[in-house]
């Protein structure tokens, strides 16, 4: 794997964990840690890895943008600054792999837009969550994105607007994250749920994800349109037809993917 500054890149089986790598700047986010986050996401998305654990190192797992690197730009700096870290949330929507949070201590601002963005996410019970621009100077407008399509309108008006931290139970039942677990769990917890979510045919869980997220927010009628063309041409995959044909002749399929 690639050697970086900011970020530490391991393979483990079919798991690439990244994991970010910046303590004593609270894991913020600046451009070349954003541009490393970048690459290694590409890089993970063009390997034969089936999950991808996001990760942080030190007290929190992420405080959001760096403020010394948005404090010294201009308004086309900034717009370039946050263009890097929308392209960073869109590619982990985007590759094949599944990705998963994991979550310690404080993801605020665009931190909680990493944990949001990533396809699923585990939470300890040190984590908490906030978009603190409510009650600052600078609104969290773009991790406001990916926020709202998991918590929804008033809950994300309330932690927009207020800028107050939630706990991790109050995460779980907004729907931000999908586990919380003892800090001590976290680690099994992931690989847990990442091992369910990768069983299978690769390339099968490779298009329902994109497919999932293509249809997403969209009227009823066309994500029907997009779903149903999709889910036909999946059945001429090869994973589709062993998984087929191991369930009819009553045996365990072997997954050619």
């Amino acid at each position: 794997m690639t050697e970086y500054e900011h970020i530490l890149v391991k393979r483990d089986g079919g798991t690439v964990t990244i994991t970010m790598n910046r303590a004593a700047r609270r894991n913020s986010l600046s451009a070349d840690h954003l541009a490393e986050l970048l690459a290694a996401f590409h890089e993970a998305g063009t390997s034969d890895a089936t999950g991808v654990v996001l990760a942080g190192d030190g007290p929190v797992f992420s405080a959001g943008h760096d403020f010394a690197d948005v404090a010294a730009r201009d308004l086309t700096g900034v717009r370039e600054l946050l263009t890097l870290c929308t392209d960073l949330m869109k590619t982990m929507e985007s590759i094949p792999q599944v990705v998963i949070a994991r979550v310690h201590g404080l993801a605020t601002a665009a931190g909680c837009q990493l944990v949001a963005s990533c396809d699923l996410a585990v939470a300890a019970e040190s984590a908490g969550f906030a978009l603190p621009g409510g009650k600052g100077g600078w609104f969290c407008h773009t991790p406001a994105v990916p926020v709202a399509r998991s918590i929804g309108r008033k809950r994300l008006m309330e932690l927009a607007l207020t800028g107050d931290v939630i706990d991790a139970a109050t995460a779980l039942d907004w729907g931000l994250v999908n586990r919380v677990v003892p800090d001590e769990q976290l680690d099994d917890a992931v690989a847990e749920l990442l091992a369910r979510a990768t069983r299978g045919s690769r390339a099968s869980k490779s298009m329902g994800k994109v497919t999932l997220y293509a249809q997403l927010d969209r009227p009823e009628a066309d994500a029907y349109a997009i779903a149903l063309e999709v889910m036909a041409a999946a059945s001429q995959l090869p994973g589709a037809r062993e998984g087929m044909a191991a369930f009819l002749e009553k045996r365990k399929p072997s997954w050619p993917d």
